[in-house]
């Protein structure tokens, strides 16, 4: 399988050093399984910076990866990140794994048996207002212009709903 010359600068050594199954496999995973663009830059980010890890550990090639690799890596981002993103990057290192074993490139997971820092969230960042705080939100709006209804129209359906602004400017009417 030929990978298409504007991926391979992109992937790490450490990728392109297993051959180019391992390559393409990695390009597929990221194109091909994550969608979100966001989330595949962030896997991106966090699958390179695994790479050059492993790089001054000494591992040369993805097959050579084993879980004190990752454990190490995942230790040292905990000092430097923060718990949730820690996690991201563990998820996405597993997930990537994950696809190697399926495509059958390595035969196990090593990121499969670390574990990540515990994170909880008892309380949300985004404040919920009170039905009073609705209502007296809704009634400022100046309903005299079209501009006014179709903010009123959208402000209410977020209020009542808990939709967020992208979601509820993606409806179709």
């Amino acid at each position: 399988m030929n990978l298409p010359a504007i991926l391979a600068p992109r992937l790490p050594a450490l990728i392109v050093a297993a051959g180019p199954q391992a390559a393409a496999r990695t390009a597929e995973f990221f194109l091909g399984h994550i969608t979100n663009g966001h989330t595949r830059k962030a896997y991106a980010r966090a699958v390179g910076d695994f790479a050059s890890c492993c790089e001054t550990m000494g591992v040369t090639s993805i097959t050579d990866v084993q879980p004190l690799h990752v454990s190490l890596f995942i230790r040292q981002r905990e000092r430097e990140r923060s718990a949730p993103t820690v996690k991201q990057a563990l998820a996405a290192i597993r997930m990537l794994f994950d696809h190697l074993v399926i495509s059958q490139l390595i035969p196990t997971n090593p990121a499969a048996s670390v574990r990540g820092p515990k994170h909880v969230v008892k309380r949300g960042k985004t404040p919920v207002l009170t039905p009073e705080e609705a209502r007296h939100l809704l009634d400022s709006i100046d309903v005299g212009s079209p501009a006014g209804l179709r903010d009123r129209a959208l402000i209410g359906m977020m209020v009542y709903t808990f939709a967020r602004i992208g979601a509820a400017a993606a409806m179709s009417v």
